[in-house]
């Protein structure tokens, strides 16, 4: 693909820098500034979502016909870079970026009718129930039932690490409905509302002291037969779907450079032990260069990626070399920002949101408050969408034909 901006590319960038200058808060920006973990929380999500919303850019990625926006690979680029410049929130990424996209591909009309109209505006907001705590990276191996009595499926078990369950309204799970031989057959995929009597949300609280994800119990739920997506027993193909976009529908480079950038740029204020600043040490400037060739190369990847989509080639098992690169850089940026920080990164507040007006008074500044916390909590990152060991198999296998 053509990497050069266009006159056309060009106008589209200045329009996108009009708007994040006159919609992104001072507030929302230091919502994402001070949240150390993957996501945002829903108040801060939520505002820029209906933002996004009445811009009619919320579901750009989405095809023209549920919503999209048609943009080309470049100007879907373009906003992901000045919106990762620019320090803005991403938006209920679950809601969006994996069910939304489901149902455009597999639901009904009736489902698509129903569902993507109430994603758009946020007034539905969606959890996903894939793990369980006996089958993680072995997603196949799951065992949580569901049972059709009467034009109901009724569901037993549990699903868990289910990221902002506890603000969940709807939910998507991948259930048992059918042993056989091969595990893979007997899964469904059901969409299951979360205020039922039948369901209760346990939180898990992570080392870093966050509150993220969850452990989530059916007991008799229910859900009815026009919940489900696609036929019994072809759940796991759309689960496969689903991850390619989760593994590669997003641009994780600009936000990685970003983070990059603001490295370089604190370093200029951190003092080194010979008295210069830490943008003179030789061995801090040497893993940051690494860094950034490393992200430059993801980014170009994802661009490929992005042509591919537009040419109607679908992602592919490449997202799985994306989602490899990503998880590993991700952690090396954190480990690099926590040794800059020094003595100011070990603070580790539990109290959540730091953005509140009570939240505890920062040592060193906003950046160095949150820096353990975000190191402690990205060390899940090489373990969700797929752990490391899964994708290196995914690779060699589907890739490199090994």
């Amino acid at each position: 693909m053509d990497m050069n901006y266009s006159e056309a590319d060009l106008a589209f960038r200045e329009e996108v820098r009009s708007f994040l200058k006159d919609k992104l808060t001072d507030r929302l920006k230091t919502g994402v500034e001070r949240t150390p973990g993957v996501f945002v929380e829903p108040d801060i999500g939520l505002e820029w979502h209906q933002i996004l919303h009445e811009q009619g850019w919320i579901s750009h990625r989405w095809p023209v016909e549920f919503g999209g926006k048609g943009w080309t690979p470049m100007q879907t680029y373009i906003l992901e870079k000045e919106f990762a410049i620019a320090n803005a929130p991403r938006p209920a990424p679950i809601s969006l970026g994996l069910i939304g996209p489901v149902l455009c591909r597999y639901g009904t009309p009736e489902q698509q009718a129903k569902f993507l109209p109430r994603i758009r505006s946020g007034e539905d907001f969606w959890a996903q129930g894939y793990s369980e705590p006996s089958s993680g990276s072995d997603l196949a191996s799951l065992s949580m039932s569901a049972e059709l009595i009467d034009g109901k499926y009724i569901l037993n078990g549990s699903k868990i690490w289910t990221t902002h369950a506890q603000h969940a309204n709807w939910i998507f799970c991948l259930v048992r409905t059918q042993v056989s031989e091969k595990k893979q057959a007997g899964i469904t995929f059901l969409l299951v509302p979360m205020d039922q009597a039948g369901i209760e949300v346990t939180p898990i609280v992570s080392m870093s002291g966050d509150h993220e994800v969850n452990q989530v119990f059916f007991d008799n739920a229910q859900t009815r037969l026009e919940n489900r997506v696609g036929e019994e027993g072809q759940g796991w193909e759309i689960a496969k779907f689903l991850l390619q976009n989760e593994r590669g529908g997003s641009c994780f480079a600009p936000r990685m450079l970003v983070s990059i950038d603001s490295l370089e740029k604190a370093a200029n204020n951190i003092a080194n032990s010979d008295g210069s600043t830490m943008n003179n040490d030789g061995d801090f400037k040497r893993r940051l260069a690494k860094l950034k060739l490393r992200a430059l190369a993801l980014e170009f990847t994802e661009l490929r990626i992005q042509a591919d989509i537009a040419n109607g080639r679908p992602a592919g098992p490449i997202t799985s070399l994306t989602k490899l690169v990503y998880s590993n850089l991700s952690q090396d940026v954190q480990t690099l920002r926590n040794e800059l920080y020094g003595y100011d990164g070990l603070q580790l507040p539990y109290d959540r949101p730091l953005y509140a007006d009570d939240a505890p008074q920062a040592v060193g500044g906003a950046a160095a408050q949150v820096s353990l916390a975000s190191f402690l909590n990205g060390r899940a990152s090489t373990i969700y969408g797929g752990s490391n060991e899964v994708q290196k198999n995914i690779i060699a296998k589907r890739i490199l034909g090994l």
